[in-house]
């Protein structure tokens, strides 16, 4: 990907690049006050200053390379993981993307100032053809910081949904040998996979022989869920543990039986105590209802 291209000649790419070497220090003390670096390194002014050198070093390289307008140079690889944590801190606090553009933007005219005083006793086309060289590697800066940070961003997005799904798929055991997952939400497939995965692991860690998947929360049953609820119990019953689904009301029976969706090799209670009641009986456990005042039950 490339920035609007524009003609300059290799004699001033290269002119640039021997300016940025050559004012490396100076550079990075001017950006060490900017506010992209000041509010990001906060205890050392100096790590400021290294890190602007680092800017500067690939600039340079890319100046060198004569390809300004390629985001894709060698040089920016050097710096784009620094550039992006960067961003990110000022995303952290509560700076839009448009808001760092404009900070990153602002980084060139201390060089800009600097570049000036250098060709001052050059002719006029020399010192215009170096500023815009400076422009368009400047605005490749720019772009490479905001794709950067545009992709941290969805790996960001990507990590809190996989966490999310997480959190909202909790195995809970019940009892000795009964693990439940109360699903509440829409189930679709990232989550039916993680649905699957954390109760697998949960009947091999707690050896449980009786699985129930609670959908109380689901507010609806489609063919697509079902199939996940299909194949959740077959896997469980891979694993040596009979799966039983709770939960379905009166509404999502229906509509099952309307799709045509056979679930009769299911197991199936109206309710989680029931799928539990359920569970425990098959393994030979009475449960009898606790006598009221502390009278004996009969």
């Amino acid at each position: 990907m490339q920035v609007a291209e524009h003609d300059t000649a290799p004699e001033t790419a290269q002119e640039l690049g021997a300016f940025l070497e050559r004012r490396r220090e100076q550079i990075a003390q001017r950006w060490a006050d900017a506010a992209l670096f000041r509010t990001v390194f906060t205890v050392s002014r100096d790590e400021a200053v290294e890190a602007g050198k680092a800017v500067v070093d690939a600039l340079a390289d890319v100046a060198r390379t004569g390809r300004l307008e390629d985001v894709t140079a060698p040089g920016y690889s050097a710096v784009r993981d620094q550039l992006g944590r960067m961003s990110a801190s000022r995303s952290r606090a509560g700076q839009s993307p448009s808001q760092i553009a404009e900070e990153i933007a602002g980084l060139r005219e201390p060089v800009g100032a600097l570049l000036r005083a250098d060709f001052e006793e050059r002719s006029v086309e020399q010192a215009n053809a170096s500023l815009l060289a400076l422009t368009v590697l400047m605005g490749t800066l720019r772009l490479v910081v905001m794709q950067t940070t545009v992709h941290a961003g969805d790996e960001l997005i990507a990590r809190q949904r996989e966490q999310l799904l997480e959190v909202a798929t909790p195995v809970i055991q019940l009892w000795e040998g009964v693990v439940a997952v109360p699903l509440i939400g829409t189930l679709d497939s990232a989550r039916s996979q993680v649905v699957m995965e954390n109760l697998l692991e949960a009947i091999v860690a707690q050896r449980a022989r009786y699985a129930i998947l609670d959908i109380t929360g689901v507010p609806t049953v489609d063919s697509l869920v079902a199939q996940h609820l299909m194949k959740t119990v077959a896997a469980a019953r891979l694993m040596g543990a009979e799966c039983i689904v709770s939960g379905i009301r009166p509404a999502i029976a229906q509509t099952i039986v309307h799709l045509g969706i056979d679930l009769g090799s299911i197991t199936t209670r109206a309710s989680l105590a029931d799928a539990l009641a359920h569970a425990l009986t098959r393994q030979g456990i009475v449960v009898s209802p606790r006598a009221v005042g502390g009278a004996s039950a009969p």
